[in-house]
């Protein structure tokens, strides 16, 4: 039996959650604005290519898990965004905040230890024959994640930097986003489709934003360059 989770799965075949599914492809969309803002502004660094890359694989990871809904695809949905989470996390210190290579690598370890024990502590959280009785759906494994937002939103608006509209527009999405995916078991009499698409097309919304932030407030490749000269 498929991991039923979510209002819209009402069966066991590969098409029992198309909306889900299909709702993914926002991920692709923002990979691609991403990547494109990224070409405009001079900034298609290895860095930027992968956090595009992971943002893209969070859409197909997602779409495989909402088709098969089983172990493997579990794992192919969540161990895309933690890892877009910690390398974000690392790019945002480094890029924007301008860190020192030594605090980056010891923040890494870090963010890759908790996502470890995330991803082993959540996984598997779905019932196998029939909807989850967590009340909040699996929601608080992403309390890391929208903490760690929030407190980025307030850092940049309490600095004024540049990039903290983008910011303070992620968290607002993810913070919207988090709620649609918590009450989507309960609304399943009354909205039979549920909201968990809507936490689909927020997420990709808020990676967009993140991710065009960033690269709009980062260091051209050559100023960096030209700093380490000086």
């Amino acid at each position: 039996m498929p991991i039923d989770l979510y209002c819209e799965r009402v069966g066991v075949g590969l098409w029992a959650e198309p909306v889900n599914a299909l709702s993914n492809l926002a991920f692709l969309v923002a990979a691609l604005w991403a990547w494109h803002e990224a070409g405009k502004q001079g900034q298609r660094r290895p860095l930027i290519a992968v956090l595009c890359l992971l943002a893209a694989l969070i859409g197909i990871g997602s779409g495989l898990f909402h088709t098969f809904a089983n172990g493997w695809s579990e794992y192919a949905d969540v161990v895309p965004i933690w890892s877009f989470v910690g390398l974000y996390v690392l790019s945002a210190i480094a890029l924007v905040g301008g860190a020192a290579p030594g605090r980056v690598v010891r923040i890494g370890v870090i963010a890759a230890v908790i996502t470890v024990i995330v991803v082993l502590a959540t996984s598997g959280e779905g019932e196998a024959h029939g909807h989850s009785h967590d009340p909040l759906n699996g929601s608080q494994q992403y309390a890391p994640a929208l903490i760690a937002l929030v407190g980025f939103a307030a850092i940049t608006l309490w600095r004024g930097h540049a990039m903290r509209f983008w910011a303070l527009g992620a968290a607002l999405c993810f913070l919207v986003s988090l709620g649609f995916r918590t009450v989507d078991l309960h609304l399943c009499d009354a909205v039979p489709l549920g909201t968990h698409f809507l936490w689909h097309v927020l997420n990709a919304l808020m990676v967009g934003f993140l991710l065009v932030g960033l690269i709009r407030n980062s260091p051209k490749p050559e100023e960096n360059d030209s700093a380490t000269q000086q």
